[in-house]
C-alpha cells in the first residue's frame, strides 16, 4: 500500500507540473509572442522595417523554434494564394484608422475561420491574416493598431483555442506539420492550406456582408 500511496503520489506530482507547464495564462502568453514574431517578420518582408525591440518580443528556445515552423508554414500558405493575404484591410472594408473596428475586423474573420473546427491550418491562417493586417496598419502610419492586432489575437485564443492546444500538447506539436530537417512542408498539409484558404475567403465576404 506504501508503494502504491508512493507511486500515486508521483505520478500526481507529475501531472501537476505538466498542468503548470500548459497554464492558459502562458498558452496566451506565447501565443502572443509568436503572433509579434510573425508580424515583424511580414513588415520587414515589406521594408517597413520593425525591430523584436520595438515589439517587446523575447521568446524561449522552445517558442523560438515553433516561430520559424510558424513562419515556414505561413509562407507556404501566402505563396500559393498571395493577393488573399494583401491589402486584407481594404478587402475587409474597414479604416484602420479605428483601433476597434481593426479589433473587431480580425475577431470576426478568425471566428468565420474556426467556425467549422479547429485544425493548424486555420491558426496558421489567423496569423497571416494578422500579419497582412499589421501591414495594412503600418504602411498608413497607424503603428499603435499592431499592438491592438496582438491584444486582439490572444484574447481569440484564450475564448476559443487554449482547450484545444492543451490537447495537443502545447504549440511545439506544429512542429509535427513540416520535416524538420529542411522545414519541408509534411504531406497533409497541403490539404490544411486549401482548407484554410476556402475559409479565409469565405470568412472575408461573411464579415463584408454582416458590415453591410
Amino acid at each position: 500500500m506504501d508503494v502504491l500511496w508512493r507511486s500515486t503520489g508521483f505520478a500526481a506530482e507529475v501531472l501537476d507540473v505538466f498542468d503548470r507547464s500548459l497554464t492558459d495564462k502562458e498558452l496566451v502568453s506565447q501565443s502572443k509572442a509568436l503572433c509579434k514574431d510573425y508580424i515583424i517578420s511580414r513588415l520587414n518582408q515589406n521594408g517597413l522595417g520593425w525591430s523584436k525591440a520595438e515589439l517587446k518580443f523575447s521568446c524561449s528556445n522552445a517558442i523560438c523554434e515553433v516561430s520559424v515552423v510558424l513562419l515556414c508554414l505561413g509562407d507556404e500558405l501566402e505563396c500559393i494564394q498571395p493577393g488573399l493575404y494583401r491589402n486584407v484591410a481594404r478587402q475587409l472594408n474597414i479604416s484602420v484608422a479605428m483601433e476597434n473596428m481593426v479589433s473587431d475586423a480580425f475577431i470576426g474573420v478568425a471566428t468565420e475561420i474556426f467556425s467549422t473546427g479547429i485544425t493548424w491550418g486555420k491558426v496558421v491562417a489567423m496569423y497571416a491574416v494578422a500579419g497582412a493586417l499589421a501591414v495594412d496598419c503600418v504602411k498608413h502610419g497607424y503603428l499603435n493598431c499592431v499592438y491592438v492586432i496582438v491584444e486582439s489575437l490572444g484574447q481569440f485564443v484564450r475564448k476559443y483555442l487554449v482547450h484545444w492546444l492543451k490537447r495537443r500538447g502545447g504549440w511545439m506539436d506544429i512542429t509535427k506539420c513540416v520535416v524538420k530537417k529542411d522545414f519541408i512542408p509534411d504531406n497533409h498539409w497541403i490539404s490544411s492550406i486549401i482548407d484554410s484558404m476556402k475559409y479565409f475567403v469565405t470568412s472575408i465576404y461573411v464579415y463584408i456582408m454582416k458590415e453591410q
